[in-house]
């Protein structure tokens, strides 16, 4: 379960729920936590069921509140309990793989995507998504740098991120970087969008329909990649799986599951 961009749309916006699913992102997820004010968690957990409920054809997944606080045992207890299912499910705060367990034995089956944003959970960041049932997992840089006292300036956040990425790529699921929270700087949107591929992440969350087409195109392989890709590939296996020369540059089975990644993205 890998997707280039994932938009929050917020518990609270009914209406906008199916704006999101036509603003191109591969993935919407309804949000019940930070987008939800807490005189308004019970009116946003049934809109969002309701409309979970229903058919579609799009991703869409549902951010419920943390496992450790009571609203997030009421998501649970009120999605187990309708006919709502959404097609991953994204658990905040989650500081340990234990903070999964209580999911994943209510909604079997269901995908779950632990959002990483704690110095215990960044610690803890291996096991948790070595965990049964993760598709995926979120970096949550707002709250990780809150609770560092740091800035979330890139530099700042750099071994945050670099822990994660690795983490997710030890137990093989996608990885996705934290929103651009100033949705009013769409230069700095790209720029920091294409660093975080560079790192390794799969994918970024929006938090504005504004931002998918930005994040959709860093993450998309150009012509230019996907014939490089293409003829690395060929070279390869014109060598019978050796090493070989493509370029005057040495190709290798490193340098071969980077052009297949590429492929498979394509």
């Amino acid at each position: 379960m890998t997707f280039r961009s994932l938009l929050f749309v917020p518990g609270t916006r009914q209406d906008r729920f199916g704006k999101a699913l036509d603003a191109g992102a591969d993935a919407v997820c309804i949000d019940l936590e930070d987008a939800v004010p807490p005189a308004g968690k019970g009116e946003a957990r049934a809109s969002a069921l309701a409309f979970l409920a229903q058919p579609r054809s799009a991703v869409v997944g549902l951010r419920i509140n943390g496992v450790r606080t009571l609203e997030g045992l009421k998501d649970l207890v009120a999605l187990a309990e309708s006919q709502a299912r959404p097609d991953f499910l994204m658990i905040p705060k989650v500081a340990a793989p234990e903070d999964l367990l209580t999911a994943g034995e209510v909604l079997p089956g269901l995908p779950l995507w632990p959002v990483v944003e704690s110095a215990e959970g960044l610690r803890r960041a291996f096991e948790i998504c070595a965990a049964s049932g993760v598709a995926g997992a979120l970096f949550g840089g707002a709250d990780l740098s809150a609770d560092l006292g740091s800035t979330m300036d890139w530099d700042a956040l750099l071994l945050g991120r670099s822990t994660l990425v690795a983490a997710c790529g030890r137990s093989s699921v996608a990885s996705l970087d934290v929103p651009h929270l100033n949705i009013a700087d769409p230069d700095d949107l790209t720029a920091s969008t294409l660093q975080a591929k560079a790192l390794g992440f799969t994918g970024r969350s929006c938090i504005h329909p504004a931002q998918v087409a930005a994040v959709n195109a860093a993450y998309t392989p150009s012509p230019a990649e996907i014939e490089r890709a293409r003829r690395v590939v060929e070279a390869f296996d014109a060598a019978g799986g050796a090493a070989a020369l493509l370029d005057g540059k040495l190709i290798e089975l490193p340098v071969i599951r980077a052009a297949r990644r590429i492929l498979d993205r394509a």
